[in-house]
């Protein structure tokens, strides 16, 4: 056996691990790639026809779809380019849906400029303290007096996932380099509400 054919074994293997790990930790879709309006259709129109065949809640069907489409907006309008294998432009990153017996969750990760964490924290932070009321009174303020960055957002969509969801946003930041980390947001659906 060869070089190539050892490579080519061990490229078999790792696929049976990721399949593996998927369907041990019950991850039903991943995606890692440049996210397009076409791509949130069809990861839109996929999630929909596998929640209705399994005869998802409607209000759960909802809430999931809308945190879906939110994350994968976040991801297409503020990832950030970098030449390595994470992301080599803008608009790229990964996106998984993982359903368990009593929730669903919704994880993307993404690049990010390491300048723009404490700004990014210090919301996260501050939406995870807010209650369901206080949620929506700042959504209301951040449309009426928020300042949108150059790509557009004052954390709209942030405030909106926590407020579909009722749930704390869970996020961590990757170093990758000196200038660049990888931004990872999981939001979380319970299905028996």
């Amino acid at each position: 056996m060869n070089n190539t054919d050892n490579t080519q074994i061990n490229f078999l293997d790792y696929v049976y691990e990721v399949f593996e790990t998927m369907r041990s930790k019950e991850i039903n879709l991943v995606y890692e790639g440049e996210i397009t309006h076409d791509v949130t259709k069809a990861f839109a129109s996929l999630t929909e026809t596998n929640m209705e065949n399994q005869q998802e809640n409607s209000s759960v069907q909802r809430k999931v779809f809308h945190v879906m489409v939110e994350c994968l907006q976040n991801i297409s309008k503020h990832a950030e380019a970098y030449e390595n294998t994470y992301a080599s432009k803008d608009g790229r990153g990964i996106f998984m849906v993982h359903k368990s017996e009593n929730k669903y969750s919704i994880t993307t990760g993404n690049v990010i400029s390491k300048t723009k964490i404490p700004e990014l924290k210090k919301l996260l932070d501050h939406i995870n303290t807010l209650n369901k009321d206080e949620l929506k009174d700042l959504h209301k303020k951040q449309i009426k007096e928020g300042r949108l960055s150059e790509k557009k957002g004052a954390g709209l969509g942030f405030i909106d996932i926590a407020r579909k969801t009722g749930n704390k946003l869970i996020y961590n930041f990757k170093e990758l380099n000196n200038e660049n980390s990888f931004f990872i947001l999981t939001s979380t659906i319970l299905r028996n509400n």
